[in-house]
């Protein structure tokens, strides 16, 4: 997934356009498989308002998950 495409999802859903439930769902799934981070939806609902879509989106994609 390019940056821009993922900054326009995240822009959408936090936009609360009108948009279905099942739909933020498939966009937040869309999301999580194209940037591989479990915490884009927190990132986006429960960051701090005043992050970007942009920084959303850098921020998961800095995101590396830890080998154990």
């Amino acid at each position: 997934m390019s940056r821009e495409e993922a900054i326009s999802l995240v822009q959408r859903l936090m936009a609360a356009e009108e948009t279905s439930e099942a739909e933020q769902d498939q966009m937040l799934e869309t999301l999580e498989r194209g940037l591989v981070c479990p915490h884009i939806s927190d990132y986006i609902f429960w960051g701090p308002a005043e992050l970007t879509a942009e920084q959303v989106v850098d921020k998961a994609m800095a995101y590396h998950s830890i080998a154990l």
